[in-house]
C-alpha cells in the first residue's frame, strides 16, 4: 500500500511521535520552532501506511533567490523503522516537490554509514554532497554501558583529569535561564580564540526556551564565575552536544573534563541510550573528544536529491554563500564582543 504524507501542527503529537520512533533532538518541535524564528521556515510531516504512522520528518526550508526558490533540509532525520528508510524518503521528497517546489531535498540522517539504507541511496537518485552542516564523523557513547566501562574506555589522561578537576573546588550543575548570559560570554571568548562564528544571543535563548527540558545547559563554576559550560539537546534516545566553551581559568583547572563527565552521567541517569559528541575534525577540540573512547562513528553524511533542473547552479553557488555567511558571523561575533567590553567598562 502506498504511503501518505500529512503535515502535523500538533506539538504534543509531534514530539511523542519523534520519541516513539527513536528520533534525534534536532527533529523535536522546539528545534524547528527556533529555526523558524531565525531565517528558516519549517514543515513537519507524518508518513502513514494504512492509517498507521510509520515515520516523521521535520523539514526546515531556507529561501533562495529565484529560480532556486528554496532548499529543503532534514537535520538528523527522518525517523522510521529499519528497512523503510528509502521508501519513506521517496514519499517525503514527493511531498516536498509538490508543496514547496524546492531546488533539492538535503538530508543528514542519524544512520550508520554502512547501513543498508545509506547504501541504497545512490540507486534511489540521491547524491553525496560536500555542503555539510552536521559532520558525519563523530563519537557516540553507548550509555547502556556502566560508568566503570565508560571510564575504562577513555584515555588514561582523561581519567586523570576528571579526578584532578574534581578536586579543584568547582561547582558543576545545571544552569537556570538567568545564568545563560554568563555561559554565552564564555562562548564568545571561545569563538574568538578558535576563529568560528556564533549567532546572536536571542538564538540561544530561543533554543533554551523552545526545547525546555530537552536542552539542558551545564556549567562549571569557580566561585561565582562560569569557567566552562556544555549545552546539550536530548530525546529519550540520543543526547547531542550543541555548544560549549571554557575560559583560560577553566583550562587551567581542567574544568571541561569534570564537566563533560558530569553531563554524560546525567544523561545516563536520565535513561538516554546514546551520547553524540557532534562531530570530529582534525583540531584540538576533536582530539579532546577522541580521548573519551577508543572508537569513532561514521554517520551517513550529507545527501541531496535534486528536485529542480537548477540543482547544478545551486550546488555550485551554495559553498560560496556559506563561506560568506561564516565570515559575516565571525565578524558579527567579534563586534558584539567589543560592544560588551565597552559597556562593561562603563558600568
Amino acid at each position: 500500500m502506498s504511503l501518505s504524507v500529512t503535515p502535523c501542527s500538533d506539538r504534543a503529537l509531534w514530539d511523542t511521535t519523534v520519541e516513539r520512533l527513536g528520533g534525534h533532538p534536532q527533529q523535536l518541535w522546539g528545534w524547528g520552532q527556533t529555526k523558524a524564528a531565525h531565517g528558516w521556515s519549517v514543515d513537519r510531516v507524518l508518513v502513514a501506511e494504512d492509517g498507521a504512522v510509520i515515520a516523521a520528518a521535520q523539514i526546515v526550508l531556507k529561501s533562495l533567490p529565484l529560480p532556486l526558490r528554496n532548499l529543503a533540509y532534514i537535520p538528523r532525520g527522518p525517523q522510521t523503522g529499519p528497512g523503510r528508510e528509502v521508501e519513506v524518503l521517496e514519499a517525503v521528497a514527493g511531498y516536498v516537490r509538490a508543496a514547496h517546489r524546492s531546488v533539492a531535498l538535503s538530508i543528514e540522517p542519524d544512520w550508520d554509514a554502512t547501513s543498508g539504507a545509506v547504501l541504497a541511496l545512490p540507486a534511489a537518485g540521491w547524491r553525496p554532497s560536500t555542503n555539510t552542516i552536521l559532520i558525519g564523523r563523530t563519537l557516540i557513547l553507548d550509555l547502556h554501558r556502566s560508568e566503570e566501562e565508560l571510564l575504562a574506555d577513555m584515555s588514561k589522561k582523561h581519567r586523570q583529569y576528571i579526578r584532578k578537576s574534581g578536586r579543584e573546588g568547582l561547582e558543576i550543575r545545571r544552569v537556570v535561564r538567568s545564568e545563560i548570559a554568563a555561559c554565552l560570554d564564555v562562548y564568545r571568548l571561545t569563538a574568538e580564540r578558535a576563529g568560528f562564528g556564533i549567532h546572536e544571543d536571542s538564538y540561544y535563548l530561543d533554543i533554551f526556551d523552545n526545547l525546555g527540558d530537552a536542552s539542558p545547559v551545564y556549567a562549571a563554576f569557580h566561585g561565582e564565575d562560569v569557567v566552562a559550560f556544555l549545552w546539550l539537546s536530548s530525546t529519550d534516545t540520543t543526547s547531542f552536544e550543541l555548544y560549549g566553551g571554557m575560559t583560560d581559568e577553566g583550562e587551567r583547572l581542567r574544568a571541561n573534563y569534570a564537566l563533560k563527565w558530569f553531563a554524560i552521567s546525567e544523561m545516563k541517569a536520565r535513561g538516554v541510550r546514546r551520547y553524540d559528541f557532534n562531530g570530529l575534525l582534525n583540531d584540538g577540540v576533536s582530539r579532546f573528544k577522541m580521548g573519551w573512547a577508543h572508537h569513532e562513528d561514521q554517520l551517513a553524511g550529507t545527501w541531496d536529491l535534486p528536485l529542480s533542473p537548477f540543482y547544478p547552479l545551486f550546488s555550485r553557488a551554495l559553498p560560496l554563500a556559506k563561506r560568506g555567511m561564516q565570515v559575516a558571523r565571525r565578524q558579527g561575533g567579534r563586534l558584539l564582543g567589543r560592544v560588551r567590553q565597552v559597556r562593561a567598562g562603563r558600568s
